[in-house]
């Protein structure tokens, strides 16, 4: 993670008050104070780990949130290995993108680790946007949910391809200036630069983790013709009602109209303690950009439950997220290492391809033991293997800590190693 001040100011230690951590994460129950509830919890679900394992302490964890939940500054990322009973395993990839919610994308492998892999180009399918998502969670119905890694974001020019190349020769300030002509204005945020990139379907993306190397960049895209198809789903989806769910079943749910949800939010305030009451009855409505009455109670029913679930995707966000992106459901989009940003450099060739050689790993300057970190190459290895930053739990700890029994995990998963 990039330097900063790290608050050591004493976690709060009050116990859970209501409702489950699942419930929680999905906004089913809404909690006054989130950061105390969950910062407690994973005090409690610590894991002792082995030397050189990279770890986040609470505190830590606890400062990053302070410092992003509800600051049109804040640029939180996280990394979460999600074991699906479904789905299967996959790492959903949250970018903070308002001052409360989050974009989501689910990665089948992992993050990319390997320059020379054969399979650089990864899939990256749109999911939820998110109202909390530093947490750690397990039920039946969604499996195990952990923090692979998790920091701050900052969004980086992508270089045109009509630009001049570099002449390597050239001192490197002639390279600053260059670059510096691309560079972002200090006036806008990490959180308008991702919305302009998320809508141009390029983002390049520099993580600064606990875990991950650093640099670490990549580069998110996706083609017209995704963006295109991804589109029409949603629109289609929107006309009729109706979102496909698990294996063939179909969901049906009736929308109410945006007008009356427009008229509704825009009626006087002697009204407006009648019409709360209505909104909170129909959360997850019309587009889903301002579900602000979250549901505090959880939903005993299963159709019920699942009606709410189709209409969440049909908005794709979580009730108490602002989908203030754009962001559609199950859009498709390529996830790639960007190399060269990440300190490889191209020595020669094998046939067609390029043999890329990783950077020096520098010394540390002090004798002072500092963050442990993934190097290049590394390799996400699943489920059985990977460990929380935060607590070094397993997904199986994690099901255990939560008192979950009946998950049955989805078999035939493998680790991307070559």
């Amino acid at each position: 993670m990039a330097a900063a001040t790290i608050s050591t100011a004493s976690i709060p230690s009050g116990r859970p008050t209501a409702g489950t951590t699942a419930e929680i994460e999905s906004g089913a129950v809404e909690i006054p104070d989130h950061l105390a509830r969950f910062s407690s919890t994973l005090s409690s679900h610590l894991r002792p780990t082995s030397a050189g394992v990279p770890r986040l302490s609470v505190a830590s964890y606890s400062h990053l949130y302070h410092s992003c939940q509800g600051s049109p500054h804040g640029a939180h990322f996280v990394v979460h290995q999600h074991d699906h009973p479904v789905a299967g395993p996959h790492y959903d990839l949250r970018l903070q993108i308002n001052e409360t919610s989050s974009v989501s994308w689910a990665i089948m492998y992992g993050l990319p680790g390997d320059a020379n892999s054969s399979r650089q180009s990864r899939n990256a399918t749109e999911t939820l946007c998110t109202q909390n998502h530093l947490v750690e969670t397990a039920s039946p119905e969604t499996g195990s949910l952990l923090i692979w890694d998790t920091g701050t974001y900052s969004i980086l020019p992508r270089p045109s391809k009509h630009a001049p190349t570099l002449d390597p020769s050239s001192p490197p300030a002639s390279h600053q200036s260059q670059s510096a002509s691309a560079s972002p204005s200090p006036s806008q945020t990490a959180q308008s630069l991702l919305h302009a990139a998320f809508q141009d379907r390029k983002i390049r993306l520099r993580l600064h983790g606990a875990k991950l190397p650093d640099p670490y960049v990549i580069n998110l895209r996706m083609t017209k013709s995704e963006d295109a198809a991804g589109r029409s789903r949603g629109l289609k989806r929107r006309a009729t009602g109706t979102i496909r769910r698990r294996r063939g079943r179909t969901t049906r749910v009736q929308l109410q109209e945006r007008e009356t949800s427009s008229s509704s939010s825009s009626s006087s305030s002697s009204s407006s303690s009648s019409s709360s009451s209505s909104e909170a009855d129909d959360n997850g409505d019309g587009h889903g950009l301002d579900n602000k009455e979250p549901q505090t109670e959880a939903i005993d029913d299963p159709s019920l439950r699942e009606q709410q679930d189709a209409q969440v995707r049909l908005t794709n966000a979580y009730p108490g997220a602002s989908n203030t992106i754009g962001s559609i459901h199950q859009r498709r989009w390529y996830l790639s290492l960007d190399r060269r940003a990440c300190g490889f450099t191209e020595k020669r060739r094998r046939g067609r391809c390029s043999l890329w050689e990783s950077p020096p790993i520098e010394s540390p300057s002090t004798s002072e033991p500092g963050p442990s970190r993934l190097s290049f190459p590394f390799y996400v290895r699943g489920p059985q293997f990977e460990q929380s930053v935060v607590t070094g739990r397993r997904g199986e700890d994690v099901l255990r800590d939560e008192g979950v029994t009946t998950f049955i995990a989805r078999k035939g998963w493998m680790p991307l190693m070559k």
